[in-house]
């Protein structure tokens, strides 16, 4: 579980098998979105696609409503970071679109986002997403019980600032835990120092979402208060996994 203790779970395992299936659920949808993105498809499109598979599969969107979103999925396009509206906007040739998407299935939830290109896509763009991808991936093989949480945030700053030239994580959002509620404590920031911060201990289950800039880390909110832009209009990707730490390494709930 989280590090806030929630009375309402009795059975941590009952929890456990809840957010797999949710996991699960939610990777198969978010596989369906990746391969309709097309050229000239509207980004409404991609929602209505989520809704119908969710309806199907028996859970619902966690982000619908979620303090007044008006939407089932996020997708955010080149120069957004996240929480971009579907809409009439048009996906367009060369485009990277970030789709960040959660359900909930038998009261329990589950969080994920990719990152992926529209047709062909230019070098940069897709270094940027490779080294995006990388760091969450960094970041879930720290998350091992018995490091500190700083270590996790570490390893991602680490992978994109410290390795790589050029890219920054965004510090103004970032990852949670997660359970009964989308957003639980703590929270999880890209950066920080390793050894610092709250033990994790088994049974906890985090949400890990790297944001990285091809340029500043800065950030600033459009004018639809929701859909938040790179500082500089340089290109950003967003990959998320929500994980269950256990004994050994990590597990990931929604592959």
């Amino acid at each position: 579980m989280s590090i806030a203790t929630d009375s309402r779970v009795v059975n941590n395992e009952q929890k456990l098998a809840a957010m797999r299936q949710a996991g699960s659920i939610l990777a198969e949808i978010l596989s369906i979105l990746s391969k309709r993105i097309k050229p000239g498809m509207k980004t409404k499109e991609l929602d209505t696609i989520a809704d119908r598979e969710a309806k199907k599969r028996g859970v619902k969107s966690s982000f619908n409503g979620y303090h007044g979103f008006p939407a089932n999925i996020c997708v955010s396009i080149n120069n957004e970071i996240v929480h971009g509206i579907p809409g009439r906007r048009k996906l367009e040739e060369g485009d990277i679109v970030s789709i960040d998407y959660g359900v909930i299935y038998n009261g329990f939830q589950a969080d994920a986002a990719i990152t992926t290109g529209v047709g062909k896509i230019s070098g940069e763009s897709k270094e940027l997403i490779d080294v995006t991808k990388g760091a969450l991936e960094a970041g879930i093989k720290a998350a091992c019980a018995g490091a500190k949480l700083g270590d996790v945030s570490h390893a991602i700053q680490d992978y994109v600032e410290l390795q790589r030239s050029g890219y920054k994580v965004v510090r103004e959002y970032t990852g949670h835990g997660i359970g009964r509620d989308m957003h639980e404590e703590p929270q999880i920031p890209n950066f920080g120092l390793p050894g610092s911060g709250p033990v994790l201990k088994k049974g906890m289950t985090l949400a890990l979402e790297p944001m990285v800039n091809a340029g500043d880390w800065r950030t600033r909110v459009g004018d639809d208060q929701w859909t938040v832009y790179t500082y500089d209009n340089s290109l950003s990707a967003h990959f998320e996994h929500t994980i269950a730490i256990t004994d050994g390494e990590p597990e990931v709930l929604t592959k």
